[in-house]
């Protein structure tokens, strides 16, 4: 979950399209099976479970950990990652690979065999289309390239939604949610039923500190970012003036070292980056 200063509003403007805002509406489990049954109405969901609220997976010090929006399983055991997503970044389908090797991470404990894996269906509901092609749906599983009647069956689906969806095979119940996250009214009894939850949430207090909380830091960190950047920037421009000079490189270390009390390890690392 990240709030982008861009995309980022005032608690009291916020819609079903926010990711903090659906993540918290999604903790009533009839919402949310009710939701899963409208993208999946081939399945039969009996109830939702919530493992952890907002789960966060780090397995890694070194790797970057997820925070998922909503992540839940139903009485079967199969889990269910659904992500609201505001801006449609081309990079998406490697996020889901992501999000699925970490969420593998978290389902076998050490010893345990692979078939204990549970089936997964990760789903990304975004505002705008990724693919191009107009579908509401877009739905992905692995297939043989030679023969695309032969799956691969390892249980992992990955579902992208599109609000602006044109055509494709879809039910009025599905279009009738995807409309509200656009921002088209609806008289759809379940669209009713979370426009009164978004409403209901935008009054919980604490809520609204903690949106409004990591709103901050998220601004905080764009804005250690720039100046970062900005100084970054000027190590690079010292080096192209050295180099023109025709400094040698310890020389040009040496005064890097004394322009930004930078270290040699760090001058030199700069420098190399330069080449």
């Amino acid at each position: 979950m990240e709030l982008t200063v861009e995309t980022a509003t005032s608690w009291e403007n916020l819609s079903i399209s926010n990711d903090f805002l659906f993540g918290k509406v999604m903790q009533d489990p009839e919402l949310c099976k009710e939701l899963l049954q409208r993208i999946l109405p081939e399945l039969d969901i009996d109830h939702v479970e919530y493992p952890e609220l907002q789960k966060t997976i780090n397995e890694d010090l070194d790797a970057k950990g997820v925070r998922l929006d909503v992540y839940v399983n139903d009485e079967k055991g199969t889990v269910y990652d659904i992500e609201m997503q505001a801006v449609t970044s081309r990079y998406l389908p490697r996020r889901t690979r992501y999000y699925q090797s970490m969420i593998d991470l978290q389902l076998v404990d050490k010893g345990q065999d692979y078939d204990t894996l549970n089936d997964s269906y990760i789903i990304f509901i975004c505002l705008s289309d990724l693919f191009g092609k107009g579908r509401y749906m877009y739905t992905f599983e692995n297939t043989c390239k030679e023969d695309s009647e032969v799956l691969l069956n390892d249980g992992a689906k990955k579902i992208f939604l599109n609000a602006d969806g044109k055509n494709g095979a879809t039910s009025e119940a599905l279009k009738a949610f995807l409309d509200y996250v656009a921002g088209k009214p609806s008289e759809d009894k379940f669209v009713r039923k979370l426009d009164d939850a978004v409403e209901k949430a935008k009054k919980n207090r604490e809520w609204r500190h903690e949106y409004m909380t990591l709103l901050m830091r998220d601004r905080e960190n764009q804005k250690i970012g720039k100046e970062i950047g900005k100084e970054i920037g000027k190590i690079f421009g010292a080096i192209s003036v050295y180099r023109d000079l025709r400094l040698s490189d310890e020389e040009i270390i040496a005064k890097l070292h004394a322009k930004f009390d930078l270290t040699e390890e760090q001058a030199r690392a700069y420098l190399k980056e330069a080449e």
